[in-house]
């Protein structure tokens, strides 16, 4: 059933204090031309037969990718999850279920491996999983499970370097999309300034979103990260889904999503850090 998948990631266990990998790391990967190819990366036909209930999501997405002029790009998706004490709701409710199967649709859309890493953070970043699409049911509960998550405190840090880590050992060739969620204010605000700046230099963009109101006073750092200075890359964006994330309609989260991706696409490319 998962022939057409092509498995391209590797990466292991990301302890909370790896360091982000130097540019030298990705130099290759940086020197290599961008990959494109005509509509999604996943086919309709092979989507339906595998996971047929992505397929409205996935086609929502593929219309959001054209709007952006992001028709036929590639990207390796990764999902990073908040797993601090005031999530707990939004993991019940099934807000959380729900992003990952978003996540897994666009994904399918821009990569051809059927998967996503799925990253866990509280005070600590928990190990990537994998969530594979047609295996997507009750996906989040059971990383949950399979890493022992607990719920914490809020530390951006140590998941964006579990990311960083990942992606530098998993073999991409495609520039990485991280889609960031939180509901919170980072206790650690230098340290995610610190590699912001660094992972500038990198193909990898973060896509911040945030689990409440666009304007809500915790939200204030991550919507400062946009005009952030000293990046070789505009590499962050800041969107929210406002206080009721399932609420929010497909086509609307994910042109949020995708809003500030092509203009970096483009300063990535005129910088040297993608091809």
């Amino acid at each position: 059933m998962w022939s057409f998948f092509r498995r391209r990631r590797n990466g292991g266990a990301a302890p909370a204090d790896a360091p982000p990998p130097a540019p030298a790391a990705t130099a290759a990967r940086a020197a290599a031309p961008a990959r494109s190819g005509a509509g999604p990366a996943i086919s309709l036909d092979k989507l339906q037969a595998t996971a047929p209930s992505l397929v409205s999501l996935y086609k929502t997405a593929g219309v959001s990718l054209r709007k952006q002029g992001l028709d036929g790009r590639r990207a390796a998706v990764y999902l990073v999850l908040d797993h601090s004490a005031s999530m707990s709701g939004l993991y019940r409710d099934g807000s959380v279920q729900r992003l990952a199967e978003q996540s897994l649709a666009l994904s399918a859309n821009l990569d051809d491996d059927g998967t996503v890493p799925v990253v866990l953070f509280n005070d600590r970043a928990y190990e990537a999983q994998e969530v594979v699409i047609g295996r997507h049911d009750g996906a989040v509960q059971q990383v949950r499970a399979a890493v022992g998550a607990k719920f914490g405190g809020t530390r951006y840090a140590p998941a964006m370097k579990a990311v960083l880590k990942h992606y530098a050992e998993c073999g991409a060739t495609d520039p990485a999309f991280v889609i960031f969620q939180t509901d919170g204010a980072a206790f650690d605000k230098k340290d995610v300034l610190a590699l912001i700046r660094s992972s500038s230099q990198l193909p990898v963009f973060w896509q911040f979103l945030g689990f409440g109101e666009h304007d809500a006073k915790h939200f204030a750092f991550l919507r400062s990260l946009t005009g952030l200075a000293g990046r070789a890359t505009p590499n962050a964006g800041f969107c929210a889904t406002g206080r009721h994330p399932r609420s929010l309609a497909d086509d609307t989260l994910y042109g949020r999503l995708l809003a500030a991706y092509p203009a970096w696409l483009e300063a990535a490319k005129a910088a040297g850090v993608t091809g």
